[in-house]
């Protein structure tokens, strides 16, 4: 068989059967596929937000992770057919293999929960990563007799895909394909999140482009692009760069994941984390209201989840190129140190205003100590034979991605409470209280 024989990418073509998800795309089901999104846990994913916070500063960004699953494995396909042109990778991954990947691009999203990542962030010991916690769902269960019985796949080569560090070739070229530079989890994402937020930032890029010149890198383990998809490449980074800064990292939807972050900071050790994360969005929302009534962390829950929107303000920002030093000595700091700091600077400013200003009141945010992955790909240019890095031969992908990404969109952000925001704004000194309260922490 060959790969574009695969039933589900001759189904892109054979348009017999369909799912239609944003925007006006036409996503190919088979018996096999449609079991699968059947099944209750993948349905799951249907009452768990893409972006979960980001609402509450971009409204209509309520699309889900089912959506954006099918949007993926849509992608999948795509990129099978196209590179089934290409004689190393048709020699390099067996049919058998491609389905694999094909199940792995469906289910990649399967172990998120509900505001998985801002969670994943705080780098809690009792909480596992969203990648082992959804081999609790692909090794036992509906799904995993799906894939033994109706695809004729063992879990474990779905789960060694998503989550293993792959040994062979074949391996490496497909886990390339769900999480690398141009990978088909962030050629959705940016697309379908830009377009939800309604902004334009994560469409201004060529997708057509880029599929078409997909390629194998010289090695032969790896994705490549050639030379054509050279400019296309480019604004896909600049898309990734531009949502961050506008999107993910916008100062309203950091004040939210502050407050969220405190919030399950202070309850965390109460909760049953396991049953918790195999909740519905509005499921855990009501759990956390419950654990946190009538303490600080019910306050800050209310003003995300309640009747009326509450979020703190910005109170300073550093960057970067903006108090370099104060920045740097509050990004990637472990989360424990980063609410110890919080809580001493509000005990300095209690005494500086005369009157108490509670620990969760003043919350610090800042760039989380895991960063992002770098973009690095190679460009193929036929008519010399050779293949380049990327960010060799674009400006754009020098500046934008391989220096450091983090230091250009994340920055340290200190907000706080409404009520007292215009009068910790009046201090004049906050640099200095906050350095004092930095050289506390030791």
């Amino acid at each position: 068989m060959f790969l574009r024989d695969l039933p589900e990418v001759a189904g892109l073509d054979s348009r017999r059967s369909m799912i239609r998800i944003p925007p006006e795309t036409d996503v190919p089901l088979t018996d096999r596929v449609r079991l699968l999104i059947d099944t209750a846990d993948f349905r799951r994913l249907a009452r768990i937000s893409q972006l979960g916070l980001v609402s509450l500063v971009y409204p209509a960004a309520l699309h889900t992770r089912f959506e954006h699953s099918l949007g993926v494995y849509r992608l999948a396909l795509l990129y099978l057919k196209q590179l089934s042109h290409d004689e190393r990778f048709a020699a390099a991954v067996r049919p058998e293999q491609a389905e694999v990947f094909i199940a792995a691009a469906l289910l990649h999203d399967l172990g998120h929960w509900p505001f998985c990542h801002p969670i994943e962030d705080l780098q809690l010991p009792s909480v596992p990563s969203h990648e082992l916690f959804a081999n609790s769902f692909l090794l036992e269960g509906e799904i995993a007799d799906v894939l033994r019985h109706d695809w004729n796949l063992n879990p474990r080569d779905v789960v060694a895909l998503l989550s293993e560090k792959p040994r062979d070739d074949a391996g490496k070229i497909l886990a390339g394909l769900i999480s690398g530079p141009i990978d088909i989890d962030k050629m959705d994402y940016l697309y379908r999140d830009s377009l939800h937020a309604g902004v334009p930032y994560g469409r201004h890029f060529d997708q057509q482009r880029l599929l078409g010149s997909l390629c194998l890198n010289e090695a032969g383990n790896g994705l490549a692009i050639t030379d054509k998809a050279k400019t296309a490449a480019e604004l896909m980074v600049f898309a990734r760069y531009v949502m961050f800064s506008e999107v993910y990292w916008h100062h309203g939807v950091r004040a939210a994941t502050a407050m969220f972050q405190r919030a399950f900071y202070l309850l965390h050790g109460a909760l049953d984390l396991d049953a918790l994360f195999r909740t519905t969005e509005q499921e855990m929302t009501a759990e956390l209201l419950h654990a946190g009534s009538g303490g600080p962390a019910g306050e800050l829950l209310q003003g995300l989840f309640g009747s009326t929107r509450m979020l703190y303000k910005r109170l300073a920002q550093y960057s970067y190129f903006e108090q370099r030093e104060l920045y740097q000595r509050l990004a990637r700091r472990p989360y424990p140190w980063l609410a110890a700091c919080a809580e001493q600077f509000a005990a300095m400013v209690s005494s500086a205003l005369g009157r108490v200003v509670a620990p969760h009141e003043i919350l610090f945010d800042a760039p989380p100590v895991a960063r992002e992955v770098e973009f690095k790909v190679d460009v193929f240019f036929p008519k010399q034979g050779v293949y380049r890095p990327l960010g060799e031969v674009s400006p754009v992908i020098h500046t934008l991605a391989t220096q450091q990404f983090d230091d250009y969109v994340k920055r340290v952000r200190l907000f706080a409470h409404p009520r007292i925001v215009q009068d910790l704004r009046q201090l004049g000194n906050l640099p200095e209280v906050l350095g004092r309260a930095i050289e506390k922490m030791g």
